[in-house]
């Protein structure tokens, strides 16, 4: 009897300890992505300094320095879980990528969640919403005044962005031309390989403010369904990250600060361009 009564209390301990795995199996789950940061005591983020205000470099004492208002933004991130945060700069169609093969924890870059994106990826709640513009230069303003003056022509968007799908679907017979960097794309349209550049507003501005010859196509409006919602891109199932991020990205926009950081990195590319 007594040996009975041991077998059922060693099967009643089996249970209960695999009960418990279970549970430390799906907290280890959650935690995974945010306990491998806390871990290492680093952030690495993703980005392609090449879209000022957000992301952009500059010069100081000597030395190149990536700033913008994603940088703010991920360093408030790193604050707020208690850890450096180191920065990787690479071309916008490796960003992604670098997330799925764990080069890099999170990317922040512009970066629009997109239904076939998120297949693959975990995403932020949205943290800045803008609207497509086109640009051109000033002596071409006169023939481009509507979507379909650009059709039969070439207009250049960025590899791998949501611009090269939004071209195609909204200007009949256009040739989009896709480049890798956004300096590439304003010095094809200032040397008429292209007629006009696809940019989300705050990096139009940006560009055109630098250009005196360049300029936004104000009566030009691309579908407003169509515009973009930034948000951080995370490894798929990431848990516990995903609610620390979406914490910080909540408070700042409550606060009002996105849009200032916004702002104030937009006045900062000005200054760095002159």
């Amino acid at each position: 009897m007594k040996i009975k009564k041991l077998g059922l209390v060693l099967v009643s301990l089996g249970a209960i300890i695999a009960l418990a795995a279970c549970g430390a199996d799906k907290k280890s789950g959650a935690d995974k992505y945010l306990s491998k940061i806390k871990d290492k005591g680093t952030l690495t983020v993703a980005l392609n300094p090449d879209f000022a205000p957000f992301e952009f470099q500059i010069i100081k004492d000597g030395k190149n320095e990536i700033v913008g208002s994603d940088v703010d933004l991920a360093n408030e991130i790193g604050k707020s879980l208690g850890v450096k945060v180191k920065f990787q700069a690479m071309d916008f169609n490796n960003v992604l990528a670098s997330v799925q093969s764990g080069k890099a924890d999170i990317a922040v870059s512009g970066i629009s969640a997109t239904a076939e994106r998120k297949k693959a990826y975990d995403f932020s709640t949205p943290y800045y919403t803008a609207k497509n513009v086109m640009i051109v230069k000033k002596s071409d303003l006169t023939t481009y005044k509507k979507l379909s003056d650009f059709s039969g022509v070439k207009v250049a968007v960025q590899k791998g962005s949501v611009q090269e799908n939004i071209v195609s679907d909204q200007i009949k017979g256009v040739n989009a031309v896709s480049l890798i960097k956004n300096g590439q794309m304003i010095n094809e349209l200032k040397n008429d390989t292209v007629s006009g550049v696809v940019f989300e507003e705050p990096i139009a501005k940006a560009y055109v403010s630098a250009n005196p010859d360049l300029t936004i196509v104000s009566s030009i409006q691309f579908d407003s369904s169509k515009s973009d919602s930034y948000a951080i891109a995370l490894p798929k199932d990431s848990g516990n990250l995903k609610t620390e991020v979406d914490k910080v990205i909540k408070k700042l926009k409550a606060d009002g600060q996105i849009d200032k950081l916004v702002e104030k990195n937009f006045e900062l590319s000005q200054k760095s361009a002159k």
